[in-house]
């Protein structure tokens, strides 16, 4: 099936689907390098014409990757709720797109929809959406999460802890989640992003976490994020895993590069969850993905690069994780090439998400060879606030010595919490209250020079 639409005289015409989805998609240096983006801003106009006047429906029998070649789309289709997709069956994208933004659309009838939504048709929508449009409707839907604290909540703003170290030193990595629980940040998760792949380094990373949350009772979760099997591994050596993590990605082909398939999470995600180490829920998973991540693995099956993206929160959704994040720009600016384009994937990435169901988060970032920078990262960070983000990365000065990129720090989650009056979860918050870092209203109080916590920095290991 072809669309047509006429702008200033020209005829444009799309050949198929994800032709029609890749030319209305806002200018992505990826789409460019995959040779699939508009190849005018007129062209670009005519698409989302086109794509206005499609309804919804058509993604149900229409799908961007051959159901028989990927287990992705498998995914999609064959879970797709159509009593929930009821209510908006009857409406084209752009009617979709109007109904969101309407009043109709509340967070109670939002929440409803989300098993009947496909991660085309979210796609789809957020491509005839101006920033604003994806920030008052995102705003709207409330994913809530628990498995030692409650993440989520309307209102609230979380913190991953990323205390990254070069050569993964248990001193060097204590200091940086001192430094954080000090600015208040680690209710999301004490996430490290180990340097090496070893299993006894590993292992004693996550032995650091478990001995820090409960010699100190903090009420988060801590997770290495290592491969999936290196994680079901060390639970088989009886390690203390409390999340499993996995990078995700939106077609069979992509996925099988990161080593992974459907299966494989399925078995994982069991694995952890007969640990039974929640004490408020069982969500035990933390996925991430990021715009490009398929085309860079040449996966992508000629589609858009924003549109795979949603995908691979649909994969991310059906496990149910205590917490995923899009990772915005740090593929590179072959993906995302400048500020500009970081904060509209971010905007996008948040939107379909939280759309979705899915309790999204974003590592506000860029690498080092991008047209970008601190302020435009700022820009990105307060809109996602505003627009009711569920978490952000706290990286000691903003500035990951292990990996090499730039991202959010601990001081910037402390000012959009002033600027907005974004509280943490609960129960972290009254930790923090309890053991003198912050004060009963959640304002950060000076540090102490003496605390319980710098027992653990001079402690040998």
């Amino acid at each position: 099936m072809a669309w047509a639409h006429i702008v200033g005289g020209t005829r444009y015409v799309f050949d198929d689907l994800k032709t029609l989805l890749a030319r209305a998609t806002p200018e992505k240096s990826g789409d460019q390098l995959a040779g699939i983006a508009a190849r005018s801003a007129a062209e670009r106009v005519a698409a989302r014409w086109a794509l206005a006047d499609l309804p919804l429906a058509h993604f149900l029998r229409d799908a961007v990757v051959p159901y028989e070649h990927d287990e992705v789309t498998r995914l999609i289709v064959d879970t797709h709720d159509a009593a929930a997709f009821a209510p908006v069956a009857h409406l084209t994208v752009g009617g979709f797109r109007d109904w969101l933004l309407s009043d109709a659309a509340d967070s109670a009838t939002l929440a409803a929809l989300t098993p009947g939504l496909t991660p085309e048709m979210v796609a789809s929508t957020s491509k005839l959406m101006r920033h604003q449009d994806l920030m008052l409707v995102a705003a709207k839907c409330h994913v809530v999460t628990r498995f030692r604290n409650t993440i989520g909540l309307p209102g609230r703003l979380a913190v991953r802890l990323q205390p990254n170290h070069p050569t993964d030193d248990l001193r060097g990595v204590a200091a940086s989640i001192l430094d954080g629980l000090m600015y208040g940040c680690g209710d999301a998760v004490i996430g490290i992003n180990p340097a090496g792949d070893n299993l006894a380094g590993i292992g004693a990373l996550l032995q650091l976490l478990d001995e820090l949350i409960h010699r100190h009772d903090i009420p988060t979760q801590g997770c290495v994020l290592t491969h999936v099997t290196n994680t079901m591994q060390l639970i088989e050596q009886g390690c203390p895993v409390d999340l499993v993590f996995q990078s995700v990605a939106g077609t069979e082909r992509a996925n099988a590069g990161f080593g992974i398939t459907l299966s494989l999470l399925a078995e994982a995600r069991e694995s952890a969850l007969a640990l039974k180490r929640g004490t408020l829920g069982e969500h035990v998973m933390y996925f991430e993905t990021g715009q490009g991540s398929a085309l860079s693995a040449n996966a992508h099956h000629g589609v858009d690069q924003q549109t795979i993206e949603a995908r691979a929160q649909a994969v991310a959704r059906h496990f149910k994780p205590l917490l995923a994040n899009t990772v915005v720009g740090f593929i590179g600016p072959e993906y995302l090439v400048d500020g500009r384009q970081i904060v509209r994937a971010g905007l996008e990435d948040h939107f379909c998400g939280k759309l979705m169901g899915l309790p999204i988060g974003c590592d506000v970032c860029y690498t080092n060879h991008a047209e970008a920078d601190s302020d435009d990262m700022d820009t990105l960070m307060t809109l996602l606030g505003v627009a009711g983000v569920t978490f952000i990365m706290g990286v000691p000065g903003a500035d990951d010595v292990m990996l090499n990129y730039q991202s959010t720090s601990f001081h910037d989650a402390a000012a959009l919490r002033a600027l907005l009056g974004r509280p943490r979860a609960p129960e972290f918050e009254a930790w923090l209250a309890r053991v003198g870092i912050t004060a009963p209203d959640g304002r950060l109080l000076p540090a102490p020079a003496r605390h319980a916590l710098l027992a653990d920095l001079s402690a040998p290991r």
